[in-house]
Formats: structure tokens, sequence, C-alpha cells
């Protein structure tokens, strides 16, 4: 009887490559989450301190939270620090606790793939303008009601501006389409079942503003979390992270005190929910089409992980042997020896078993080494 090797491992999509490892466990997402929230809150609160003693000894004075007042770009570049300090204890919670490669976390290339980047932001550059223009032609929208700065002013805020606000956006988009897509996708099959939960909560994230704001916020985080899963990456939403959000911050600082403005997106009305979501959709419409012209990388190359069967396999279907063993052999004639099966191309990671489950949202399958 002629030996057939084991099917090779399924490549995994974006959304489940906190299974790509060995040694995953269902816990280690769930511990990365907390660990990311306990470490970024310690780095808040470190980042916080320091500003404190630096307004303390230069005499700065406070803002209604008790927080120095460096004025309103310096206060602006520490806020976008304050968010863009998460992005090494997501990286972290991916490699230490996840036992994965850490750029899993970025696109299934295990990095951030900077030539689709590029491409994302061209695209979204003249999409969101065009919007951004829409919006200062409707009537009633002053964007500087106390006049415009002055270029002393406003080159200075736009060159802290275009290094920390990619940092920023790009360290929300590592939380929600990166860190919290990924854990629950670790638990389900479906992306979308990984995509509504990380939408809500990055809307929420952004406070309660008015009714259209939470729903525009919402709307954003399901396309850019398709997007995320249909590319493979997190790049077509750092693009359009970052782009819309340096518009944003940059007419801000083109007004007289501009940046000390306290709204955020969840604050939009409808007719600018309109507009935005508007834009977001040619955006993605745009990405698309590039993504079907040169396709990006989608799935990481996964090898077979040792695997230990349940004692009577899912819902009593017969155990399967462990990858790497032949299954018994059939009779074989006098003095015939079975010839080995080649072994599979080997690649960095491991993936999850193939076939649907029936009984759970995971089959009780689980790997064999320990961590």
């Amino acid at each position: 009887m002629k030996f057939s090797p084991p099917p090779s491992a399924p490549p995994l999509p974006f959304h489940r490559l906190a299974r790509v490892s060995r040694r995953y466990r269902w816990w280690r997402p769930v511990t990365g989450t907390l660990f990311i929230g306990a470490a970024w809150t310690t780095a808040l609160g470190l980042i916080l301190l320091l500003s404190a003693v630096i307004g303390d000894i230069g005499g700065y004075p406070e803002d209604q939270d008790g927080l120095a007042d460096f004025g309103p770009v310096t206060n602006t570049a520490v806020d976008l620090l304050l968010i863009a300090s998460v992005i090494p204890f997501v990286l972290l919670a991916a490699g230490w606790i996840g036992r994965r490669p850490a750029g899993t976390a970025s696109s299934v290339a295990g990095g951030l793939r900077w030539r689709w980047l590029g491409v994302c932001v061209l695209v979204a550059l003249p999409v969101l303008a065009l919007t951004c223009a829409i919006v200062l032609l409707l009537p009633g929208q002053e964007v500087a009601p106390s006049g415009w700065a002055d270029m002393g002013v406003f080159l200075p805020a736009m060159a802290m501006l275009v290094v920390l606000v990619p940092l920023q956006s790009a360290a929300e988009e590592y939380v929600f389409r990166g860190w919290l897509l990924q854990s629950v996708g670790a638990f389900f099959r479906s992306p979308w079942c990984a995509v509504a939960p990380q939408a809500v909560l990055f809307a929420a994230a952004h406070g309660w503003g008015t009714l259209w704001g939470f729903a525009e916020l919402v709307v954003f985080g399901l396309l850019a979390g398709g997007l995320t899963v249909r590319t493979g990456g997190l790049e077509a939403a750092i693009g359009l992270h970052a782009v819309n959000n340096l518009l944003a911050f940059g007419l801000s600082a083109a007004a007289v005190d501009g940046l000390s403005s306290e709204e955020t997106a969840a604050d939009a009305t409808l007719p600018l929910v309109v507009i935005d979501l508007a834009g977001v959709a040619l955006y993605t419409v745009a990405v698309l089409w590039c993504a079907r012209r040169r396709p990006p990388q989608r799935t990481a190359p996964a090898r077979e992980a040792a695997q230990v069967p349940p004692p009577f396999g899912c819902c009593g279907s017969p155990a399967s042997a462990p990858p790497g063993h032949s299954p018994l052999p059939g009779p074989q004639a006098a003095g015939s020896h079975p010839t080995p099966a080649p072994a599979p191309h080997a690649a960095p990671g491991a993936a999850e078993t193939s076939g649907r489950p029936r009984c759970s949202p995971e089959s009780g399958a689980r790997p064999l080494d320990r961590p």
C-alpha cells in the first residue's frame, strides 16, 4: 500500500496569526492583553510624572486637569507621544507572551511592508485632501474663527506633527487592528467576528460626543479592519489613519490656538460624518483595486505543527495521526519497504489544524511542545 504524506498545514490569514506559533495556548492572547494594559498604564504614568517635574522646574502653569501647560504645540506633542508609547508593548506581547515573531502583529510577511504602505499613503493623500477641501467649503464651517496662524508658529507645529502623528496613528492601529483583532481571531475563524469587536472598542476609546461621531468611528474601524484582513497587514489602515489625522491636525495647527481644541472625531456632526465616510469608502475601493492589480501577500506561510490528537477525535471521529507519523501500513509484499515521503517545505511559524471544527470554535488538538 503506497504511503501518502499528511496534508500540509493551510496558510494563516492575518486575523489568525496569534495561532502561528507551536506554543499557542488559548490564554496567551488574554495574558498579552492584560500585559499591554498594565505596561502602557505604567508608561503613561511615568511620562506624565516626567512632564510634571519639567513643568515644576520650568515654572509652567497648570491646565484644568492639573497637568503642566507647556503651550498648544508641546501639549499636543506630549499627547501624541503618550499614545505612540504603546507600540513597543504590543510587539513585546506578541513575541514574549504570544511566542511568535513580533512582526506578525504588523503583517503576514512578518513586518511592515514599506512599499505597500507607500502605495496606500499615495492613494490616501488625494482622496482625503479632496474631502478636506469639501469640508472647508461647507456653509457655516469656520476652521479658523480666531484667524490664521503666522508661518513662524505653523511651520514648527507642522514639523512636530509630521513626525509624531504617523506614530500615534500607527499605535492605534497596532492596538485595535493589530493586537485586538488577532486576539479575538485566535478563537474565531470568521474574520468579521474579529473585526466587529475592535471597531466598537475603537469608537469607545475616543469618548462619547455625538451619536453620528460614534457611528462614524465604528464604520471607520470596520472598514480599516476589513482592509487589514483583506490585504494581510496593517499598512492600508495605517496609511488611511495617518493621512486623515495629519490633515486634521494640520488644519488645527493653521488656525490660531487650533491645537488647543478639545474636540475629537467623536464630536462630528452629520454633514462632516457623511463627507468623511465618503472619503473613507472611496479610499477603500481604491486600495482594493490596487490590491487586485498587484496583490500583496495575504496569508502567512505555515508548516505543520506536531499535534496531539484527542483520544477519540472530535465529536467521536477517529483521531488522526500526528504530522510526521505515517498511518499503519497495509500489507506489504515480502521484502518491500515503504518509501518515506519527502519532508514538506518548512517555513517560519506553525499553522492551525485543517478542517472546520464541529463541536466548538476550535478543535481539541493542541501542539506537543511546551513553553
